[in-house]
This record gives C-alpha cells, structure tokens and sequence, in this order.
C-alpha cells in the first residue's frame, strides 16, 4: 500500500508540474481506452457487459494492468440502462454493442425563436421530448420514466466511481482528473442535440440571425454544465470540439469561437482549466486557440505538431498526436520511433503530456503489442 502512495504522489507530481509550468522529472503518460475496447480486451460480451457493469471492475482491471498510464487509462460515462429507459433517440446501442450518436433533431428551425426566448424551457418542454420518447406522453408517465432512468443514472455511475477509486489505489494512479466536468461549445451543442449536423450547416446560410442568437442563448447553460463543485487548477472539464473543421473559417469566427471563448474564459475564471479534445484539423484557428487562457489542455487529433508547439507551446499544455492507425500498421520499432520523434518536438520546455490522437474503440483498431511496446518506451525514456 505504500508503494503505491509512493507512486501515487509521484505520478501525480508530474502532472502538477506540467499544470504549474514546470518542467517535470519525465513526460507524464495519460492514455485512455474506450468501454468498448476493454470489454473486447478481456473477452466479453459486448453488449452484455454494458448491460452487467459488475463485470466492469475485472474488465478494466485488466487495462490497467496490461498498458502502461499515470493516469487510470478506462473511462466511461454512457451507460445503455438509462438511455433505454428514456426511450433515447440521440444515444443508441447498435446490434453489435456500440452506442452510437445518430442524426437527430430535437428543435424544428421555425421554433428557433422559442429556444432564443426561453432556452431552459424550451429544452424541457420541446427537446427533451422528441429525444426520449418515454418523456413525450402525460405527466405521471412521464415521472415516472424520468425518476427509473435517473435512478439508473446513478447506480451505474456510482458504481464506476467506485471502481475508479479502487483501481487509482491498487495501481498508484496519480491524483490529477481531467474529466472533473463537461459540457460542450455552445455551437456544438446546437448542431449536437438541437438541430444536427445537417440541419446546423442549412440554418447558417438561411437563418443566420437566429442561429447565433440561439448560441448566444446556449452559452450560459454550457457554462453552469462546466462548472465543477469545487474549484482546482489540477482537476479540468472535459470539453470535446466537434463542427469548427466543418466550417468555413467566417462562419467559425461568427458563430462558433465568440461563444466558445467565453465558455473557456468563465470556467477559467471560476477556476475550472479545460481539458479540449481538438478533433479533426484545428491547424487554421491556432491564433485563436492562443487566445484562450493559459494553461488549457489541448489533445489534438491531427495536424502539424511542429507548427501546434511553436504556435502555442509557450502558454497552453499539448497532448495527442501520435497515431492510433499506426499501432495497427507499423512494426514495433516504427511505433516507437515515431512516439520519439513526437516527443522530441513536443517535450522540450515542458508544457506536454503523452497520449494517442483518438481513443481506441475496437481491439482490432491496433496492435496490441505495439501499443504496450510504446507506452513502456515512453514511461522509461521520455524525459525532457
């Protein structure tokens, strides 16, 4: 139990130094598998596991004790029991065990100015029912569906945290959590849940006004989402970015980055750093990734990592970049070279944290063995 105190302090160290902008003993690795791909790692069922979460704990233990993280490498927050139970049509489990995210629109474009009026009742009264068809009948019925599905809500979530805490202890992870809380881009919310993606990418051109004013009124819900209960530099909200590669760079700069920076600048301000999942390629808005408050996470998916370290290496933290593709493709000295070659050009002055550019979903989308192979590598060898 010591040793892993020991370790815990240390791991969680390193992250520290990173956050507080010093240099730290050697490259933190954070790294994380999907539900789904540990599920498949450790031989089960699919869909049943995601049904049994009392499978989960020896599931991910397995993660754990296979690939190398400072931090606890399993992270899952969407569960199937509570979306069945509302009747979800935004969150849905395929044949196969994956719960997707289809095309849905929860707000027609002629009620765009009910949303702008009144967003929080709208949502209630409009929304929500045409995404969960358990909430679109009477009142009592409609309680009652919502009271199980909450209840599921937190069973299942309060099992994980469980799971978690045992986990972190038994491995020594380290005391740092970048998923504290989450929300969205007030846009992304819009295009996400209200309108989807080509509903959003018509009304910009035809109702222009209406969609900025919708965001505009998104904007102060996004925030209270992101707000965590108490307030730490060490611990972020989770903030994945979706519609700004889509968009033309005018667009982007009227209707999504106004209201995206000042969701960033609140919860900065109240004490809340953000963790950014920059998907996709972010490479032409760098000038106004610089403009976010210091020290913001930001884990890309693609681009030029040469250009991302110049352009913003001296005030924001980096991480992501190195391919997942590769772990599936590559031999195993490739995969290692180029997790060197990333952290050459990323590592120097500080400010970085070792992770993949995506999250692995299926245990075919690498080589099992590569994967581990470049974690040990960079958890041994990765100094600054």
């Amino acid at each position: 139990m010591t040793g892993g105190m020991d370790l815990a302090r240390e791991r969680t160290q390193l992250f520290r130094d990173v956050i507080d902008g010093n240099i730290p003993k050697r490259v933190p690795v954070c790294v994380s598998f999907s539900i789904e791909f540990a599920i498949q790692y450790a031989g089960k069922n699919l869909a049943e596991a995601q049904w049994d979460t009392g499978q989960l704990e020896e599931i991910f233990d397995q993660i754990c004790r296979d690939f190398y993280s400072d931090l606890l490498p399993v992270n899952a927050f969407r569960f199937p029991s509570f979306y069945k139970l509302l009747g979800a049509r935004n969150f849905v489990m395929s044949s196969n065990g994956f719960l997707q995210h289809p095309e849905v629109e929860g707000l027609l474009q002629e009620e765009y100015d009910d949303f702008i009026a009144s967003p929080y009742n709208c949502i209630i009264e409009k929304i929500l029912p045409r995404l969960y068809t358990e909430l679109d009948t009477d009142a009592a019925t409609r309680a009652l569906a919502l009271a199980k599905a909450f209840k599921a809500f937190h069973d299942e979530m309060g099992n994980a945290v469980m799971i978690y805490g045992r986990l972190n202890q038994k491995y020594g992870y380290a005391d740092i959590n970048l998923f504290a809380g989450f929300t969205e881009a007030p846009f992304d919310f819009v295009a996400d849940q209200l309108r989807g993606f080509k509903g959003i990418s018509t009304d910009i051109r035809r109702v222009p006004d209406k969609v900025e004013a919708a965001v505009d009124a998104a904007t102060p819900l996004m925030i209270k989402a992101g707000l965590q209960p108490f307030a730490s530099k060490y611990n972020a909200t989770f903030i994945p970015l979706h519609m700004a590669p889509f968009m033309r760079t005018k667009d982007f700069e009227r209707f999504y980055w106004p209201s995206f920076k000042k969701l960033v600048d609140a919860l900065a301000e109240a004490g809340h750093p953000s963790y950014l999942f920059v998907e996709h390629d972010w490479m032409r808005y760098l000038d106004h990734l610089y403009e976010l408050p210091a020290g913001t996470i930001m884990r890309f998916e693609y681009g030029d990592p040469k250009l991302v370290k110049e352009k913003l290496g001296d005030k924001h933290i980096i991480s992501g970049f190195y391919p997942v593709a590769l772990l599936k493709t590559g031999t195993r000295q490739q995969c290692i070279d180029k997790a060197k070659e990333i952290i050459d050009i990323l590592a120097p002055g500080g400010r970085y944290i070792f992770d993949f550019d995506k999250v692995p979903i299926t245990l075919d989308s690498l080589n099992v063995e590569n994967a581990r192979a470049v974690l040990d590598y960079v958890a041994a060898n990765a100094g600054y």
